[in-house]
């Protein structure tokens, strides 16, 4: 028997309609303490809709808190899910806090770290040549000199 197949890209627009709907209702409806400033970068459902992984970050307060109290709300919000969505099964929710942007941040300091390191060890190698170059004149100025001394010899 041929194998069904889903609609194309039906996954994805279910994975960006709960990342659209769980931000309104983690804003509105979540009256948890822990849970601060909270961004849903992406949400990952499965191909049988049986779980979702929501990737979150936060702006203010501990990002292990505010993953236990996600976790804690997942029931309350999957129900809530349950009454927006129009799909057959509502996915449960398992939160996780995504470390991308922090990683991010960290590789763009490196990254200008390096540049001004190196930037720093061009001027010098630079103001070293030129140095170099005077001590080369000066010692083909004294050579010169020497052999004028020397009658040319």
């Amino acid at each position: 028997m041929a194998k069904k197949r889903g609609v194309p890209g039906r996954n994805l627009r279910i994975n960006d309609q709960i990342q659209r709907d769980l931000s309104e209702l983690i804003q509105r409806e979540v009256k948890d303490p822990r849970i601060g400033l909270v961004t849903l970068q992406s949400v990952e459902v499965t191909p049988d809709y049986a779980h979702a992984k929501v990737f979150y970050t936060t702006l203010t307060g501990d990002p292990k808190a505010t993953g236990e109290a996600l976790n804690e709300a997942a029931g309350y919000l999957r129900n809530l899910l349950f009454k927006r969505l129009h799909i057959h099964t509502v996915p449960t929710l398992h939160f996780h806090f995504d470390q991308s942007v922090e990683r991010a941040i960290e590789m763009s300091q490196l990254i200008d770290l390096a540049n001004a390191t190196r930037a720093k060890e061009d001027a010098e190698a630079a103001d070293n040549g030129a140095r170099v170059d005077e001590a080369d004149e000066a010692d083909e100025a004294d050579d010169d000199s020497d052999k004028k001394d020397n009658g040319g010899k």
